[in-house]
C-alpha cells in the first residue's frame, strides 16, 4: 500500500468517525407531546375560535423511583392570539416555597367539556391536574370550572379548588340526579374528631358557583369504610338540602352499594 493511499483512509476514516458522533451530538431532545386538544368554538357557540390544549415535556429521569413525568402545560387560546388566556389558572404556589416543584402538574386526570344544566344550556369547561406525588401519597389536585362569557369573548373561571391526595379529600362535579351541576367537596378536618368538612357549590343563574352547605361529615377519617366520602355522606347531603327523607330509598353511588345502611348519618354498602 503506498503512503498516500494509506493518509487517504485515515482521513476517510476520521471524517467518518467525526460524522457519526456530530451527528449523535446533534440529536434533538425529545418533543414535547400534546395530551388533549378541544375545539371550544361549536360547544361554547363562541364568537371566536377558542382551543383548549394541554401539553407535556418529556419524562424526567430519577435514579431512585424511576422516570417523573413531564411538566403539563395547559392553554386555553383565541386563534388570534398569540398568548393563552389568563382565564385557566394554574394551581397556587405552595406556602413553603421547598415544595414549589410538587405545585407543577405532572397528571391530566380531567380535561372536557360538561353540561351542568343539561345538553340545551350553555357548558363548562373542566380541569383537573395533579402534581407530584410525594413520599408519603401526598399530591396536590387541582379542579377549575370555566365558563365563556359571550358578551366578551372570553372564558371566565367559575370555580377553582386544590385538595390533596392522602387523607382521602375531593372535588366532584355531578353529572346526574339530584345534585347534577353542583359541585361537592370533602377536606379533611384539622382538629378531632377527625372528619371532613363537606360543601356543596351552586351554579347560580349568572353562571358562577355559590356555596350552598357546609357542615362536619358523619364520616371519619380511618372508620374502615370502603367508599368515597362523598358517597358515604350523599344521603346527609341529600337530607340537608331538602332531596331526601328517611324512609325513601337510599341514594346509592353509581358503581352500586349490595347492602346499604345507614349508620349516624353515614352510608355503608356492607
Amino acid at each position: 500500500m503506498t503512503q498516500a493511499r494509506s493518509g487517504a483512509i485515515f482521513v476517510a476514516t476520521i471524517a467518518a468517525i467525526v460524522i457519526f458522533f456530530g451527528s449523535a451530538g446533534s440529536a434533538e431532545p425529545p418533543a414535547t407531546k400534546t395530551i388533549s386538544a378541544i375545539d371550544l368554538t361549536k360547544p361554547f357557540g363562541a364568537r371566536s375560535e377558542w382551543r383548549f390544549t394541554a401539553t407535556q415535556a418529556p419524562d424526567q429521569p430519577n435514579r431512585d423511583e424511576g422516570p417523573i413525568p413531564g411538566i403539563i402545560t395547559l392553554c386555553l387560546k383565541r386563534a388570534a392570539d398569540r398568548t393563552c388566556s389568563p382565564a385557566l389558572a394554574q394551581m397556587a404556589p405552595p406556602p413553603d416555597p421547598s415544595y414549589a416543584s410538587m405545585w407543577k402538574p405532572r397528571q391530566l386526570f380531567v380535561a372536557g367539556i360538561v353540561y351542568p344544566r343539561g345538553r340545551s344550556a350553555p357548558p363548562l369547561l373542566l380541569t383537573r391536574t395533579g402534581g407530584s406525588i410525594g413520599g408519603d401519597g401526598s399530591q396536590p389536585i387541582f379542579t377549575q370550572l370555566l365558563a365563556y362569557r359571550r358578551d366578551r369573548d372570553r372564558f371566565e373561571s367559575v370555580f377553582s379548588r386544590m385538595v390533596g391526595r392522602n387523607t382521602n379529600p375531593e372535588v366532584r362535579f355531578v353529572e346526574a340526579g339530584p345534585l347534577r351541576g353542583d359541585v361537592v367537596v370533602a377536606e379533611p378536618t384539622e382538629n378531632a374528631p377527625f372528619g371532613y368538612w363537606v360543601t356543596v357549590n351552586r351554579l347560580t343563574p349568572s353562571y358562577r358557583y355559590q356555596q350552598i352547605l357546609r357542615y362536619r361529615s358523619a364520616t371519619r377519617y380511618g372508620d374502615d369504610n370502603p367508599l368515597a366520602v362523598i358517597d358515604s355522606e350523599m344521603p346527609n347531603i341529600q337530607q340537608r338540602l331538602g332531596l331526601w327523607r328517611p324512609g325513601r330509598p337510599l341514594p346509592l353511588p353509581a358503581k352500586g352499594c349490595p347492602k346499604p345502611r345507614l349508620v349516624k348519618m353515614e352510608l355503608w354498602c356492607s
